[in-house]
């Protein structure tokens, strides 16, 4: 059995994220979008740290730079990064959000050549950004007569959330504080989650008394808080490790597949060539990017497979 456990993680995570694009969708059905998102990660970020103070020596930060961790990813990777794909789902379908959300490694290694001195695009890796880019522009058909159409804003939204949390990721990683993963997610998820809260007091158009406490609307914040967020996050850093970041990154073109059936499934939504066109474009730009990385990890992957069989 530990030789399926890999895949069977890699399946899983694919599930629960993928499947919290068509949650998100429902719940807004019922929800305000950034209370929503806030709510998810009341919940969440409750779990993360009870983990983390069971599984680690440190569940508090204790220093300034391990703080400013916590603030990059309350703010970018918790906060900016759902209220806006909150937002942004209320317009457009999961599969698409999805895909769009898959643009995230090609922006990480964008900003990783900016932010990190060491790394520069070369004319290939240009090439595949703007390939992703383009991808987005498909999926978004913009009119020029209706250039401010609700898709177009919605798919904007959901580019600039996938923005935020690439370049958390990379300030991340530039910094040189520690900090134990499961200690790091909890306590930006609660940050996130008071930031949000915050943006929700401010517009004028959310509040408590608009939420409809359905049986699917709690179905749908469970979901999204113990499933695709604390078990996904734990799936997603037990896989890092495992896998490494090149693989890893490969979730990103399979949830969108999932989002898309489990969209068409539960909320009839449809899949048209224009979703699956950008989806291709986008997926051909980040193998440009990581084209090197790919051919140097191909063996390795070969024989992991063959190990697995």
């Amino acid at each position: 059995m530990s030789r399926y456990r890999t895949p069977v993680l890699f399946l899983l995570l694919s599930v629960f994220w993928g499947t919290a694009f068509v949650a998100i969708r429902g719940g807004l059905e019922y929800f305000p979008p950034v209370l929503f998102a806030a709510l998810r990660y009341d919940l969440a970020a409750v779990f993360m740290l009870a983990y983390a103070a069971i599984v680690t020596d440190r569940p508090v930060p204790r220093t300034g730079g391990e703080w400013g961790l916590v603030v990059i990813g309350g703010v970018l990777l918790i906060a900016a990064y759902h209220a806006l794909l909150f937002i942004g789902q209320q317009s457009v379908t999961s599969a698409m959000a999805a895909v769009v959300v898959s643009l995230s490694p090609v922006l990480t290694t964008a900003f990783a050549r900016i932010w990190l001195p060491s790394e520069r695009l070369t004319p290939a890796g240009l090439l595949g950004m703007a390939l992703g880019l383009l991808g987005v522009v498909i999926l978004s058909r913009p009119d020029p007569e209706n250039i401010l159409s609700a898709d177009v804003i919605a798919t904007g939204l959901i580019l600039a959330a996938a923005t935020a949390f690439a370049l958390g990721s990379v300030l991340l990683r530039r910094s040189e504080a520690e900090l134990p993963i499961e200690t790091l997610e909890g306590w930006s998820m609660a940050l996130g989650a008071l930031l949000m809260h915050t943006l929700s007091v401010l517009l004028a158009s959310e509040s408590f008394a608009a939420i409809e406490w359905t049986a699917e609307a709690v179905l749908a914040l469970a979901y999204l808080a113990v499933v695709s967020s604390a078990i996904g996050f734990l799936l997603y850093f037990d896989l890092l490790e495992r896998l490494g970041p090149i693989e890893i990154n490969l979730v990103s073109y399979v949830v969108p597949v999932v989002a898309a059936v489990a969209g068409w499934l539960l909320l009839a939504e449809s899949i048209d060539a224009t979703t699956i066109g950008g989806f291709l474009v986008i997926f051909v730009g980040f193998c440009l990017i990581k084209r090197r990385q790919l051919a140097a990890e191909l063996p390795a992957m070969r024989a992991a497979i063959t190990d697995r069989l």
